[in-house]
């Protein structure tokens, strides 16, 4: 997915922290006058409708005009409702349009962007709960509660949303019947005898050309995102119920040793920094097993491929990569209007059309089971993996930290790949993080 608003994108922390204090104040100045004017030159008609932006950054451009058509069909239906969807540019070119807007008073109607962002916005009075809207419409029955879950905190719903996803690990058959493997791993410790017989020293010199599996290398979201499936299949959690940080649980020091267990077993491959998303290794037969989603090159590729789902420790567990809407805080006109087009969003139309042309997997149940969707996966099988993941798929914290959070776990899990001790490094995590929570 580097489809909307890449969901897992390795520039997500670094576009939080370019977002400080003295970067918003040194844009408002500017921004607000150039967001205002262009409002001047957009100001409503007097003829009752109710004229809607919509921000946004789907890519690729493909992805983009499959959203333009369900816009414009929702536009030739609601006559008295104009959406009007704009492309606002990737994360990092976002996020300072956004605060300038939001301290100018001149937000977007209604915003796409990444739940890991609520808790931010929350703070700043942003955007409005969604939970009194949601609860009165049957249509709520129809959205996996999982995603609903994910997306609340302090017990409000912040946004609804607009896709989902989530990680498995895809692997190449040819190699593994090569190895001799009949059967993919279905627990931690099969996944890791798999990961040894797959890792092959071709040429003798000691260096394998082959490696069972590629763990991503670096600090950044990206690296964070592969870990949690790790974390909770551990039967652990890295947030207190009063929504503090506590990287220092037995199960983070289980999934973190996990990983450093399949480095020093030699099996593992580390990603060149920060590019633990890129494909190569896999589509060269240089890695065997490729921790990703659907939203990946390899399923575009010419090469033999299957996924099977994440290995299990304690419990299942995967990760959510989604895409989501908020509804900023304008005028309860607006903010009515937002929302009808936020029900269309959800409906079992709007999901079908958007996800067969994108690949995304539907948020509305509705959706999955219909007949054209059931006939896209029938050409897709390995969908149904991940279809089948989703009850056990959890989304990453949405707490207004969240930015600090990943930095300091991104580092902990870097220095672990690198040979610190699992606990040494999540320790001095936590003491990071604690200094920036009191």
């Amino acid at each position: 997915m580097t489809l909307l608003l890449h969901p897992i994108t390795i520039y997500f922390r670094q576009c939080l922290a370019s977002a400080g204090k003295r970067l918003v104040l040194g844009i408002v100045l500017i921004s607000c006058l150039v967001i205002l004017s262009g409002c001047q030159a957009s100001s409503q008609k007097d003829d009752g409708v109710i004229r809607l932006t919509l921000w946004q950054g789907i890519n690729p451009p493909v992805n983009r005009d499959v959203f333009q058509k369900l816009v414009d069909k929702f536009n030739q239906t609601h006559p008295d409702i104009q959406v009007e969807s704009i492309f606002a540019g990737g994360l990092d070119q976002q996020l300072p349009k956004i605060l300038a807007a939001v301290v100018g008073n001149v937000p977007p109607d209604i915003l796409s962007f990444y739940p890991q962002l609520t808790g931010q916005f929350s703070e700043l009075g942003a955007i409005r709960p969604l939970e009194d809207w949601l609860d009165k419409l049957p249509l709520k029955s129809e959205i996996s509660p999982n995603l609903l879950a994910a997306l609340t905190l302090n017990n409000h719903l912040w946004s609804v949303p607009l896709y989902t996803s989530n990680l498995g690990i895809f692997y190449r058959p040819q190699l593994f019947q090569a190895a001799g493997i009949t059967e993919t791993p279905k627990t931690w410790s099969e996944l890791r005898e798999v990961a040894k017989k797959l890792t092959i020293d071709k040429d003798g010199d000691g260096k394998p050309e082959q490696h069972g599996i590629l763990l991503p290398l670096g600090k950044g979201e990206w690296t964070v995102f592969n870990w949690f499936p790790f974390l909770w299949s551990a039967g652990g959690d890295i947030i207190t119920d009063d929504n503090r940080p506590n990287l220092t649980t037995e199960a983070a020091v289980t999934a973190l040793q996990f990983w450093q267990d399949l480095i020093k077993d030699g099996s593992a491959k580390l990603s060149a920094p920060e590019r633990g998303y890129e494909e190569d290794d896999f589509i060269a037969g240089r890695v065997a097993m490729q921790i990703t989603g659907p939203w990946t090159y390899i399923m575009k590729s010419n090469v033999d491929y299957q996924v099977f789902p994440m290995p299990v420790s304690v419990e299942k567990a995967t990760v959510i990569g989604d895409g989501n809407f908020y509804v900023m805080k304008t005028t309860p006109a607006r903010e009515e209007a937002a929302l009808k087009f936020l029900e269309f969003v959800l409906s079992e139309e709007f999901q079908t059309e958007w996800s067969i042309g994108t690949g995304f997997l539907p948020v509305n149940i509705k959706s999955t089971q219909s007949a054209a969707y059931q006939q896209f996966i029938t050409e897709k099988p390995v969908l149904k993996v991940f279809l089948e993941q989703m009850p056990a798929a959890r989304g990453r914290p949405i707490i207004a930290g969240y930015s600090s959070l990943s930095d300091s776990l991104g580092r902990a899990i870097e220095a672990t790949l690198l040979g610190a001790s699992p606990e040494q490094s999540l320790k001095a995590a936590q003491q990071r993080l604690d200094l920036i929570w009191k």
